[in-house]
């Protein structure tokens, strides 16, 4: 059963002037399994984030390296969920979280679908 759903979206150009301004910034919201990457990809990272967040019903207290974006062998999406978020999700009786990312036209959004293993 869906106990909640996010969806974000974040301005390419933004994202980039705000990570080029705050070096520090990747650091502080991403993983070292996640860095590296385009900033597209990051932003579209940030805005899974941002969707978790809201479909787990708010940030009280959630740690950015709590929630990590993983791909699977042909490079599907999912979160890694560890302490902070991980108990949230647990409190809330969430087993599964969906992800879906995408970035065009100068956007990156992303939409999360959290369910609970009860029918």
């Amino acid at each position: 059963m869906i106990v909640g759903i996010g969806v974000d979206v974040v301005d390419l150009a933004r994202f980039e002037r705000a990570i080029a301004r705050t070096p520090g910034l990747i650091e502080r919201l991403f993983a070292e399994s996640e860095r590296g990457r385009h900033p597209r990809s990051l932003a579209a990272r940030f805005a899974a984030k941002e969707a978790l967040i809201k479909a787990l019903g708010g940030d009280d207290g959630l740690r950015w390296h709590d929630m990590v974006i993983a791909q699977n062998d042909d490079g599907d999406p999912s979160f890694q969920l560890t302490g902070t978020v991980a108990r949230a999700a647990e409190s809330r009786g969430i087993g599964r979280v969906h992800v879906s990312m995408s970035h065009d036209g100068g956007v990156a959004t992303a939409f999360v679908i959290a369910e609970t293993d009860a029918p």
